[in-house]
C-alpha cells in the first residue's frame, strides 16, 4: 500500500512542540558536509539550524545538510541573513523545513514573511516543482500545499526593543509558529550588553511566553549557550525550544578538555 503524504511529510520538531515537550537544537556554523546531520541525530538533538546569518556557508551547502537531516528525522531549519524571497524561497525549496528570520520588529513584517513561507491560500510562496520534503513523489497540488503549509515553520527572532513592544501582535500573526529570543542582541538593545542576569531579560522572556501561551504558540531560548542555569530557568517558565550552542563551540570545548587532561598528565 502506498504511503500517504501525511506519513511521508512530517515535522518532528513541530509535533514535539505541539505535545508540549522541550525541543533541543544545535546550530551549524562550522560543518560543511552532511555528516553533521547524523552527528546531531546521534547526540540526541531534535532539530538543527544552519546559520547563514553569521557565517559564509553557501545556500547549496546549507540545503545539502537540510536534506540529510530530513531523511533521518532531524528537523532542519535555516536562519537566513536577510528576510527576502531570494533567501527564504530558495532554502525552503532546497530542503529546509522552516526559516528563522532575524530582526523582525512588527506584526506587519511578520505577515510579510508568512507570505514568503506559505503556499496559497495562506501565503504567496511560489511552487517550484517536486521537493525532497516528500521524496520527490507526485501528489495533487492542493494536498501538497496543505501539507507543506502545515509542516513548514516560520520562526521569528525577538531581538529588538521594537519587537518586544509588539510581541503580542507579532506572535498572534497567523502563520508565525515560534518566537526565538535572541538574548545577546536583545540585551544590547536594552542597554545591558552581556548582562544576562539583568531582570529586564527575564521580564522579556516572561512577556514573550505569556503572549505565546495566549495564542497556543511557542517561545525559544537563544544566545544563552554558556548559561545552562538560565536556559533551565526559562524552560521552567514555559519556553519549549532551546538553542544549545554551535558545532564550533562544541568542538572547541571538547578539544580544550582533552588538551587540559593530557597537560595534567604531563605535569602531575
Amino acid at each position: 500500500m502506498a504511503e500517504t503524504l501525511d506519513a511521508i511529510l512530517r515535522n518532528h520538531m513541530k509535533e514535539k512542540l505541539a505535545a508540549g515537550r522541550v525541543v533541543a537544537s544545535m546550530t551549524v556554523r562550522l560543518a560543511r558536509s552532511i555528516e553533521i546531520a547524523g552527528i546531531a541525530k546521534a547526540a540526541g538533538f531534535d532539530t538543527l539550524y544552519v546559520d547563514l546569518e553569521h557565517n559564509t556557508l553557501s545556500i547549496d551547502t546549507a540545503c545539502q545538510i537540510c536534506i540529510a537531516a530530513q531523511q533521518i528525522g532531524v528537523t532542519p531549519l535555516v536562519r537566513v541573513p536577510a528576510n527576502t524571497p531570494d533567501y527564504i524561497g530558495r532554502v525552503l525549496d532546497g530542503g529546509a523545513m522552516g526559516v528563522i528570520t532575524p530582526h523582525v520588529r512588527s506584526a506587519a513584517e511578520a505577515r510579510a514573511l508568512v507570505e514568503l513561507v506559505k503556499f496559497p491560500p495562506a501565503g504567496q510562496r511560489s511552487a517550484g516543482g517536486a521537493l525532497s520534503h516528500y521524496g520527490y513523489r507526485a501528489f495533487p497540488g492542493d494536498q501538497l500545499a496543505r501539507a507543506m503549509n502545515a509542516t513548514s515553520m516560520l520562526v521569528v527572532m525577538l531581538e529588538t526593543v521594537a519587537a518586544l513592544d509588539a510581541v503580542e501582535e507579532i506572535i498572534a500573526v497567523d502563520g508565525v509558529d515560534m518566537l526565538l529570543v535572541g538574548s545577546n542582541d536583545l540585551c544590547a538593545e536594552l542597554g545591558i550588553p552581556g548582562q544576562f542576569d539583568d531582570p529586564r531579560l527575564e521580564a522579556a522572556f516572561a512577556r514573550a511566553i505569556a503572549a505565546a501561551n495566549k495564542v497556543g504558540k511557542h517561545v525559544g531560548v537563544g544566545g544563552l549557550a554558556a548559561r545552562e542555569d538560565l536556559m533551565a530557568k526559562f524552560v521552567r517558565m514555559g519556553a519549549r525550544y532551546v538553542s544549545t550552542g554551535t558545532d564550533l563551540a562544541f568542538l572547541q570545548a571538547a578539544c580544550a578538555a582533552k588538551a587540559r587532561f593530557v597537560q595534567g598528565l604531563a605535569t602531575g
